[in-house]
């Protein structure tokens, strides 16, 4: 009920980013429905069947990073003085967190089973069986399989925001400190315990641990990257793929050869893990030699939101590198007269995830914004004009353009090169 009246009273652009975690929702929940559907109506292809399942979960994992941001970034979920009181302290906001999520999530859920029950001629309504052949109308799905579907994304979006959202250990270790120290002595007993007790030192509180730099995961990242290339160069010799098999790569003529797409998914994990990396290093670039105040300005801050808009934009470059190698590999393996390698639910999953990837980034940059608010505010204070803050904020966007676009095509490139010659 508070995760309802929180959002009947939110900022629209809060609503809106709800909103966006519905319709992604409705969209996973969408191409899990057509997967049962197509498993329930051809039983005999066990394969195939399973094989759509396990595409599903690339969208599915860009729903629940697209969700946790949504909910990292809701100013209703975040601690603020006097809610401990309420009885909202930070594991119940993270908790109402979840539920929001959840909630979010079941309402697209929900509406993608509508349609899909819509389309395939179950409601009666004026799409009635539009789709039918495509999406299998002549098998009844069994509701039980169907709930469980549904309901995967909601949970596993929920699990997310409480395992990301939950308060630090080092914050619990640092509220113990404080009410574990020794209260101060009155003033009249303070002259009283001097002369009968030595002077003792006080305790000194152990050093919190210090975060790990964001360029800590640009080496293995790069390292990733290259075992990635390696394996694909090593493993990508073969035939064109077939187009009459659902995930048919170069190198094994009767399906996907797991060393391809293993290179591949290193790859791109090597990119996710390199992005806060490059991103700190962008604003090093930039706040290097002598620097202007618009220069220093952007390069401090980027180094210091690299940890939180650099993993996002990893992601961003990881599927475009990804989408761009797709798209060369099989454009390339095809004639535009036989037969069509991508269908109409194939595109569906990839818009999906692209958009999600996108909107996560641009969330992530939006969050980055919201939490330097204050020190925003202490350089207008101090005379800065807005134009500085603006130019410093294209400067930021032009830098880390210049550095990630380059280096995603190349990474599609030779991605693709193995599997093309």
């Amino acid at each position: 009920m508070l995760s309802l009246r929180l959002a009947r009273g939110a900022h629209p652009l809060v609503l809106l980013r709800r909103l966006l975690v519905a319709a992604a929702a409705a969209g996973v929940g969408f191409l899990l429905l057509c997967t049962l559907g197509y498993a329930v109506a051809h039983p005999q292809s066990t394969g195939q069947s399973l094989v759509r399942l396990v595409w599903c979960a690339v969208p599915l994992a860009a729903v629940v990073q697209f969700a946790l941001a949504v909910a990292r970034s809701d100013p209703a979920t975040r601690p603020r003085d006097g809610l401990d009181a309420a009885g909202l302290g930070p594991v119940q906001l993270t908790l109402l967190a979840a539920a929001s999520t959840a909630i979010s999530c079941t309402l697209g859920s929900g509406f993608a089973l509508l349609l899909y029950m819509e389309l395939r001629g179950d409601l009666g309504g004026p799409l009635s069986g539009s789709a039918r052949g495509l999406l299998d109308g002549q098998a009844h799905l069994p509701w039980g399989a169907t709930l469980t579907l549904l309901g995967l994304l909601p949970a596993l979006a929920a699990g997310a925001c409480i395992i990301a959202l939950h308060p630090r250990r080092e914050a619990a270790a640092m509220r113990q400190q404080a009410a574990e120290a020794p209260m101060e002595p009155a003033e009249g007993t303070e002259d009283a315990e001097a002369a009968e007790t030595p002077a003792e030192a006080s305790p000194v509180p152990p050093a919190a641990p210090m975060p790990k730099p964001a360029y800590a995961g640009l080496p293995w990242g790069i390292a990733i990257i290259a075992v990635g290339l390696a394996l694909e160069a090593y493993v990508g010799h073969g035939p064109a793929p077939d187009p009459n098999k659902l995930i048919s790569l170069p190198g094994r003529t009767d399906g996907t050869s797991p060393g391809v797409l293993g290179g591949w998914l290193l790859a791109s994990l090597g990119l996710v893990l390199a992005g806060p990396g490059l991103t700190h290093w962008c604003g090093v670039l930039l706040a290097a030699g002598r620097p202007g105040a618009v220069r220093l300005l952007a390069g401090r801050i980027l180094q210091d939101a690299a940890t939180r808009i650099g993993r996002p934009l990893g992601v961003l470059c990881a599927v475009a590198s990804s989408a761009l190698a797709a798209a060369e590999l099989y454009g390339a393996a095809w004639d535009s007269s036989g037969p069509r390698p991508f269908g109409p639910l194939t595109g569906l999953g990839a818009a999906l995830v692209m958009a999600c990837v996108t909107a996560t980034a641009i969330t992530a940059a939006l969050d980055s914004r919201q939490n330097r608010t204050g020190t925003t505010a202490a350089l207008q204070r101090l005379g800065i004009p807005a134009s500085m803050l603006r130019g410093a904020a294209v400067l930021r966007t032009c830098v880390l353009l210049a550095v990630l676009t380059p280096l995603t095509w190349a990474i599609a490139e030779l991605v693709a090169l193995p599997m093309s010659r």
